[in-house]
């Protein structure tokens, strides 16, 4: 078995701490030594030297890895599933392996997204100035001119990016599953104009200046004392996130800061403009996101959240807080929620539309007055 030669250093300084605290007065200078030794190890060295290096192919060509005719990725020789073990007791350069490969099927589903689903790229803010973080999103032909009717795709919280429901779908099981491709495919069947978005792509990630380090750690103006015990808090919470960043990535030398793409909130605009929200095991939160009476009102009438679940699909699921219906998926698995609950979810769609035309308004869909009317 594969034993690293970090892990035998720490059973080596280990057995000598025992045998020191086993002794009398007189080993006190041993410990006093020993521990010298421990602040001057360095692991962080130690690790990059014990571990392989963290560099993977930029293509699933490299990965000897291809997606066959079901949408499944496979081994090109093997025709075998993915496997996340590739190395023996390296878990973390198994997952660097694993990120990497994520990162990867990110592209080859934005790829996917143009040129399967025919939809195109769009730079935002739409009227970013040269020097500002951009982020994009991708929109069918007629996104912003559909006169009937748009569906708006968001994806959850993550590593995921646009198009993608689970990125552990899509190298596990399918594309079918793990993306919005079938969404946006029936979408565009049933006449809606499609704008898939891009939320977790909300900020870019740039190398700090020596005079952005420099200032980010200079509070020269503060007290003397206040300025003191500043700098230790800093120093310990810097130490902790410096521990896990080398965990998840030791041979990562510079120090990085995040730029946030500019955002906007348009409460009452989307109040009013949109019919129907169906949301699959959504973790929000009305009382830890401050949502308004409007809002929880509003959720309540036009919103039903499919979430994981051992019942069968659409049975009603109670729910503690005041905000929208819930139903069951029809699956445990909360990454399975979107791709179960999709027939229904269309069909939920359906009604709200129908509802609207009909009234030439908006008014509750008619799944929600039924879950309401059993609840009561």
């Amino acid at each position: 078995m594969y034993v690293s030669s970090i892990a035998l250093i720490w059973l080596r300084i280990w057995i000598s701490m025992a045998q020191i605290q086993q002794g009398g007065p007189d080993e006190k200078e041993k410990t006093t030594a020993l521990k010298d030794l421990l602040s001057r190890i360095d692991l962080d060295e130690l690790m990059k030297k014990d571990e392989p290096p963290l560099e993977f192919p930029d293509t699933l060509e490299g990965f000897e890895y291809a997606f066959n005719e079901k949408g499944q990725l496979r081994h090109v020789k093997t025709g075998e599933p993915f496997i996340f073990n590739y190395r023996e007791d390296l878990h973390r350069w198994n997952q660097k392996r694993y990120e990497a490969l994520g990162e990867i099927i990110t592209k080859y589903v934005y790829e996917l997204l143009e040129e399967e689903c025919h939809l195109k790229k769009v730079s935002i803010p739409v009227d970013a100035i040269e020097s500002e973080p951009r982020s994009f999103i991708f929109m069918s032909e007629d996104a912003m001119i559909n006169p009937d009717k748009l569906m708006i795709l968001i994806h959850g919280s993550g590593v995921v990016r646009a198009g993608q429901w689970a990125r552990r779908l899509i190298i596990n099981e399918d594309l079918n599953s793990g993306t919005q491709i079938p969404y946006i495919k029936r979408a565009i069947e049933e006449g809606y104009g499609v704008i898939v978005l891009n939320p977790n792509e909300n900020y870019i990630e740039v190398e700090k200046t020596k005079a952005q380090v420099q200032l980010s750690s200079d509070t020269s103006d503060e007290p003397a004392e206040k300025r003191e015990r500043k700098d230790k808090i800093q120093k310990d919470t810097k130490k902790r996130r410096d521990f896990y960043e080398k965990y998840r990535n030791p041979q990562k030398e510079k120090e990085t800061m995040q730029l946030y793409i500019r955002m906007i909130q348009r409460e009452a605009e989307v109040r009013n403009k949109v019919t129907a929200v169906a949301l699959t095991d959504s973790v929000h939160n009305v009382w830890h996101q401050e949502a308004g009476k409007t809002i929880r009102e509003w959720m309540r009438e036009n919103c039903c959240n499919w979430v994981s679940s051992s019942e069968p699909l659409d049975t009603s699921v109670e729910s503690m807080l005041p905000d929208c219906p819930r139903v069951s998926a029809g699956t445990e698995r909360h990454e399975l929620t979107s791709w179960k609950s999709f027939p229904s979810i269309f069909r939920f769609l359906g009604e709200a539309l129908e509802a609207k035309q009909s009234s030439g308004k908006g008014v509750p869909t008619r799944r929600s007055q039924r879950i309401r009317y059993e609840e009561l």
